[in-house]
């Protein structure tokens, strides 16, 4: 595998990804920007609004026909969050161009129609379309309204949003219904304009591709030539920049609804980073709840039989831990201070070299499935574009591999309680 840079105007970027191991290639475009109470339900929405049509392809129809037209592309689009930004992100899978017939380029052709998706969208007076709108915005709403159905995401996303506000991680990333109504086609465009204009851009191609290829597709590429150099109105979120308080006391928080499980989420502050931060941490939530492994699986489901379900994630944009269980409603207090021992004991020291070793294995092999799945290398090689951090996947395991017990224990006992969160009836 081979990994290149280009460098197409400020702001602005070419990553290919040069692998014969798969018969597809993939094509993305990523725009990153700030995450905003006043434009995250835009965000939103623009994805599904540019899926529908564009110029060339002025339907969602005639873009799947010429999917179809195409051995069967797929395309998809949606958006995330990534710490303090917000991502809209935009596919295209194919078949490499070496099994199509007649020598058909088709890295050409869906490159091309991916630009046209995001940059030359079918518009009216200048405006986007105001029956995508309509309707998008009516699926949109459906998709916001859904959020409760989910209980175990949507008690993580109040955990969250109880920690941070309203403002950066603290968002939802669909947006508010409350906001539907402020949006009309006029301001979408506007706001539209204003995000092609100033986002991060990032190109990703992936696949058996030549260099010289991709980047006279690119070149030739009009959507791309119209685009303007920027500086990227986005958040560098990594290991170096994000900086916690001390909190004085947890908050803790109890939401009614009419549901027969409890949803336990304990949101974690990570206070102190040394080096080696984002490799310490992982070990010390594998060692956590990460796997089956875990103290909190085996001690707080397994032996105890207080969960359900118990599990810890580490989000290192933020420097968090979130620890969720699903719970009898009645085991509330028991379950939260069996948590709060595995805690302890971490701190204390009070686990083996077997733990530290098994939560490695247990790492390792899930970083190794990042080159032997496209779609995860690509995700992979986004994030440590969008927070600035390039460290290859080797690098990566051995950092995992040098992390010491004092290691685990340092990180441990600069971790604090933010937020415990429960949802019961």
């Amino acid at each position: 595998m081979n990994k290149e840079t280009l460098e197409l105007k400020d702001g602005i970027k070419a990553h290919l990804i040069c692998t014969d191991k798969y018969k597809t290639d993939i094509a993305c475009i990523i725009l990153t920007t700030e995450l905003k109470r006043e434009s995250v339900t835009k965000n939103a929405l623009i994805p599904f609004m540019l899926k529908r049509g564009t110029q060339k392809y002025p339907s969602q129809y005639k873009i799947n026909v010429e999917l179809d037209n195409m051995y069967g592309a797929s395309f998809n689009c949606g958006v995330d969050k990534y710490g303090d930004n917000v991502v809209l992100k935009f596919f295209i899978e194919t078949i490499n161009n070496s099994y199509s017939f007649n020598n058909d380029n088709i890295l050409e052709k869906s490159l091309n129609m991916l630009l046209d998706i995001v940059f030359d969208p079918v518009k009216e007076n200048g405006h986007l379309s105001s029956d995508i709108f309509n309707s998008e915005k009516e699926n949109l709403k459906k998709i916001i309204e859904s959020k409760i159905d989910n209980k175990d995401a949507y008690a993580l996303e109040n955990c969250i949003s109880s920690m941070y506000g309203e403002e950066g991680f603290g968002l939802y990333k669909y947006g508010y219904v409350n906001d539907l109504d402020s949006i009309t086609i006029q301001n979408l465009s506007e706001y539209y304009n204003w995000l092609i204009d100033n986002a991060k851009i990032d190109i990703f191609v992936s696949g058996d591709i030549s260099r010289e290829n991709v980047k006279s597709i690119l070149e030739s590429n009009e959507c791309l030539n119209k685009l303007k150099p920027r500086s990227s109105a986005y958040i560098l979120n990594n290991e170096s920049t994000e900086s916690k308080q001390i909190v004085e006391k947890a908050r803790e928080i109890k939401e009614e609804m009419n549901i027969s499980q409890g949803k336990l989420v304990i949101g974690l502050d990570i206070l102190e980073k040394k080096d080696n931060f984002i490799a310490t941490a992982l070990v010390y939530n594998a060692i956590l709840g990460d796997g089956a492994n875990s103290m909190l699986f085996q001690n707080v489901r397994e032996k105890e039989g207080l969960a359900y379900s118990a599990r810890s994630s580490f989000i290192k944009q933020k420097s968090n831990i979130f620890i969720r269980c699903g719970i009898e409603i009645e085991n509330y207090k028991k379950a939260l201070d069996k948590i709060k021992v595995q805690l302890d004991n971490i701190k204390n020291g009070k686990f083996s070299d077997e733990d530290i070793e098994n939560a490695k294995i247990y790492l390792i092999s899930g970083i190794k499935t990042i080159e032997e799945e496209q779609d995860t290398e690509i995700v992979y090689y986004i994030g440590q574009e969008i927070s600035n951090t390039h460290k290859s996947v080797q690098k990566y395991i051995e950092d995992i591999k040098s992390v010491s017990k004092e290691d685990i224990i340092a990180i441990a006992n600069s971790i604090q309680i933010n937020t415990i969160y429960f949802l019961a009836n």
